[in-house]
């Protein structure tokens, strides 16, 4: 009799363990995550332990089948239930752990030879004449130039050239065997007159990597006391940074390499976030505006240019513009945008204007809204040649396309796309914002809710045609409006302090 009872009960023992363990689980690994909140995380061991007792009574006599199946049954959810959550915490957490954190730029320094030349590889090429930019990215260059003597064993022997034009006519005419570049340069001489098809005629024989830290001014949060302090590789007229404002620079690019390759910026965007006011200020800059770089000694560039000397340069050119702090940045891959997008099952974009496309594609665009595919938005941010305002609005749509995922995402809907968004941003996303800042922003969200309110505004200018830093030719430049520029830097300012913003504050 005695054994009948310990074996009606060994079932019940047996499921009620396996369930503790799978809860005790589960709530190390919301403690792992740094998500959530200690309080959230008590009531929901609290809700945990009371189906645990619930299961128990249920099942701790198997002779009585109708309460010991409800129990398995119901246990049975609980671990479903249990599982999927474990699922979607994992994805986020490796998601995030993919994604932040980033800070490091790669330059890549490259040889080239003529389609045709016989030389396959470096070593094959070891008794050519390289040719080498003087001045433009001389440290990356010489970096390069190291790396190279270590691979052959001998000195390299180069020629010097001022300018991209002249280090091209250098190969083209001969005098040169090969030359050494920085990978992001071939989208300079793209734009160049009479070179546009010069990369097209290139071949590279052997790839350098240079890698930069990208260090910034940053926030550094004690958890205990809500103290700030700061680290910082730079200056700025900006007030002191906190944990409660952020300036944030959104880059994307349309790299030939991985996302931390140095390349052009075509969106440069600035956010400034203030999470006690639950306020977002985008500011859009276009990418040919002609401002002096950090690294130009006073000369103008075109602001998309600073993105081939690194993050850091953008950043630092961006700091001076605007006399702000960056602290942190995102970079975006566009043409890998679309897959966020299309895990996002599209999102809708209000469009200014109603136009054709004037790629290959050929979409229709309505005037307001737009539901949009991750083509089609690619499409949309690109375009610039179907308006007035050409690049100047190509920016405001950018910042419309930023304004339809953060809509999408935080629709109820999204968690049905949840895990198909945190694999797509795989390869397309990064950002030098550490995983924690961005865990205490989640558990703040959580325990304070609240909707965030989202403003827009584009730094205007002049078009018009000079020698870029960059360059050896005159081009296409953006002469800024300062009127529009000291706009910025006030909507800027009061975000930061905490004024309230309205639509007709940031009204063209």
């Amino acid at each position: 009799m005695i054994k009948t009872k310990k074996q009606d009960r060994v079932p019940g023992i047996i499921i009620s363990a396996v369930l503790f363990c799978a809860e005790m689980a589960f709530i190390v690994l919301l403690l792992y995550t740094k998500l959530i909140s200690v309080k959230y995380i008590g009531v929901i061991s609290a809700v945990l332990l009371v189906f645990l007792l619930l299961v128990y009574l249920l099942v701790r006599k198997a002779r009585k089948k109708i309460r010991f199946i409800i129990g398995v049954v119901l246990s049975v959810l609980i671990l479903a239930v249990l599982g999927t959550g474990s699922l979607y915490i994992y994805k986020t957490v490796s998601a995030l752990d993919t994604i932040t954190g980033v800070n490091k730029d790669v330059t890549k320094i490259n040889v080239y030879v003529k389609e045709d030349d016989p030389a396959q590889k470096l070593a094959d090429a070891s008794g050519y004449t390289f040719g080498i930019l003087s001045e433009l990215d001389r440290d990356n260059t010489d970096q390069a130039l190291q790396q190279m003597y270590y691979e052959l064993g001998s000195d390299v022997q180069t020629n010097e050239y001022s300018g991209l034009s002249e280090l091209a006519d250098s190969l083209n005419n001969g005098t040169t065997g090969a030359i050494i570049l920085n990978q992001a340069y071939l989208d300079v001489l793209d734009e160049m007159d009479n070179y546009s098809s010069f990369s097209s005629q290139l071949r590279e024989i052997a790839s350098l990597q240079v890698e930069t830290v990208v260090q910034r001014k940053t926030p550094q949060v004690t958890e205990a006391t809500g103290s700030t302090t700061e680290t910082s590789d730079n200056s700025s007229a900006d007030a002191a940074v906190t944990d409660e404002v952020y300036t944030i620079y959104v880059s994307g690019i349309d790299t030939r390499g991985e996302m931390t390759a140095s390349s052009r910026s075509d969106v440069n965007i600035i956010l400034t976030v203030n999470t006690r006011t639950k306020q977002i200020l985008m500011i859009s800059t276009p990418r040919d505006y002609f401002v002096p770089l950090s690294i130009s000694n006073g000369v103008p560039d075109k602001l998309t240019h600073a993105g081939i000397y690194g993050v850091n340069v953008s950043m630092d050119t961006l700091n001076m513009l605007y006399d702000i702090n960056i602290n942190y940045y995102f970079r975006l891959n566009f043409a890998g945008f679309e897959k966020i997008i299309d895990a996002l099952g599209g999102i809708t974009v209000n469009s200014d204007y109603e136009f054709d496309s004037q790629n290959t594609k050929g979409y229709h665009f309505n005037k307001g809204e737009n539901h949009l595919n991750g083509e089609q938005a690619l499409v949309f941010t690109r375009e610039r040649y179907a308006f007035e305002e050409g690049d100047r609005q190509r920016g405001r749509d950018q910042m419309a396309v930023i304004q339809g995922v953060v809509d999408k995402a935080t629709q109820p809907a999204f968690l049905k796309n949840y895990l198909s968004v945190m694999d797509s941003l795989d390869g397309c996303f990064e950002t030098n914002v550490p995983y924690d800042i961005i865990a205490s922003l989640v558990r703040r969200q959580l325990d304070e809710g609240g909707s965030w309110q989202v403003l827009s505004y584009s730094a205007d200018g002049t078009g018009d045609t000079q020698k870029p830093y960059s360059m050896s030719q005159k081009a296409y430049v953006m002469i800024p409006d300062q009127t529009t520029v000291d706009k910025a830097k006030t909507l800027m300012k009061k975000v930061r302090e905490g004024f309230m913003l309205s639509e007709a504050d940031v009204a063209r």
